[in-house]
């Protein structure tokens, strides 16, 4: 007996077919959509982040490769900085160029200056420093509980090591003069490079400007400018703390009656520039350098007076210099030191804030006014328009 199928008309048929249609077509969940919005924004997230870590890898390897002009563009840009102010000064008197050069000029005779100072006083009491020397590690091995011998003892001691490994005393030595005629090539290449960066800085940067697509030269004129405000107000800054710092601790050190008080000034100078780790390295050298020359209650002394400076520069004269400058959270600054150190050692600790600064500042800058970026419209306080076609046309 054959078994009649269900007869099912147009209009079932028809219904069916809507009903599947408004299924495929209706919306997905929320919590569905919510799910792939939030694995979309972390995968285009980390993949920004991967192509910004690879960036500034790259960077960091090319800085690497050719490191002494980095260091010399580096140490020009800094010299800029601190030069340009009296550059202006002596315009008023003198042509812009001669102007700019007789700055450079000032920098060299100051720094000349001092540095004869220093080797001609060393010199001079070179007798009395070797025997204030010798005296002071005598007493320091002296009031050790265990014997470490006295200062013949070690001399003996390392004729004879020397004896041993001429050989690769000899390979240091050749190092040495490798390095300090790396070093005399980054200062003259330094000097050049200032000599432009002061004359004519502003040209060779519209000329970069201007070598890039239309559609960025706008935006990469106002990171310029907003990079080089934090950097030379940086250096600026730091210079004069560093100065100050410097007077401080000569003044002291002198008043206590450390005989190497000019080139322990000049440490603590220099020291400045190492932000957090300098002053500190300042404080332990200048104390051990009078426990050599002198005794336990003069380093003691020493120690404190070099503490009480270093107070006085993280807690007043670096918050109203430099503080305005460096917008970063200690936390921050220490993270920036030590990533800094680990890349490039001592170099890379100097210029880690600095760097960290202006890519911060000029991040903050371009983060603010999108709109006004693309439009080329400068956040400023006159709120002229910095675009390129004002800038080239004429004042009405």
């Amino acid at each position: 007996m054959a078994t009649q199928a269900p007869v099912r008309n147009a209009g079932e048929d028809s219904d069916t077919a809507e009903d599947a249609t408004a299924t495929a077509a209706a919306p997905a969940p929320a919590s569905a959509r919510r799910e792939r919005s939030w694995l979309r924004t972390t995968g285009d997230a980390a993949w920004r982040l991967i192509g910004i870590a690879a960036a500034i890898g790259l960077v960091v390897y090319l800085i690497g490769l050719v490191q002494i002009v980095f260091v010399a563009v580096y140490l020009a840009l800094v010299l800029t900085a601190v030069l340009l102010p009296l550059g202006n000064l002596y315009d008023r008197a003198l042509p812009r160029g001669l102007a700019m050069f007789a700055s450079l000029l000032t920098l060299l005779a100051v720094v000349g200056g001092l540095t004869t100072y220093v080797v001609s006083t060393i010199t001079a009491r070179s007798d009395d420093l070797v025997a204030q020397l010798t005296s002071g590690l005598d007493s320091l091995a002296a009031s050790l509980p265990f014997d470490v011998g006295t200062s013949e003892d070690w001399l003996l001691d390392g004729g004879v090591w020397f004896e041993e490994n001429s050989g690769a005393v000899i390979d240091q030595a050749l190092q040495g003069a490798n390095l300090a005629a790396t070093g005399v090539t980054v200062v003259v290449l330094a000097m050049f490079l200032t000599v432009f960066f002061l004359t004519g800085g502003g040209a060779i940067w519209g000329w970069f400007v201007a070598q890039l697509p239309a559609r960025l030269q706008d935006r990469w004129e106002i990171a310029g400018q907003t990079g080089w405000r934090t950097f030379s107000g940086y250096t600026r800054g730091i210079a004069f703390v560093a100065l100050t710092d410097a007077t401080m601790a000569g003044i002291f050190l002198t008043l206590v009656g450390n005989p190497l008080a000019l080139p322990l000034t000049v440490v603590v100078f220099l020291a400045v520039f190492v932000p957090m780790v300098g002053p500190v390295a300042a404080i332990i050298i200048s104390a051990v350098v009078t426990l050599a020359t002198g005794d336990p209650t003069s380093a003691i002394i020493v120690a404190l007076g070099m503490t009480v400076i270093a107070q006085i520069d993280a807690n007043v004269l670096q918050p109203l210099i430099t503080g305005k400058q460096v917008n970063l959270h200690p936390v921050a600054m220490a993270l920036a030191i030590t990533c800094g150190t680990v890349l490039a050692g001592l170099l890379g600790a100097v210029i880690a804030v600095p760097l960290t600064a202006v890519s911060w500042a000029v991040f903050s800058r371009l983060r603010r006014r999108p709109g006004a970026v693309e439009d080329g419209v400068a956040d400023d306080d006159t709120g002229a328009p910095t675009t390129a076609a004002d800038r080239a046309a004429p004042a009405q």
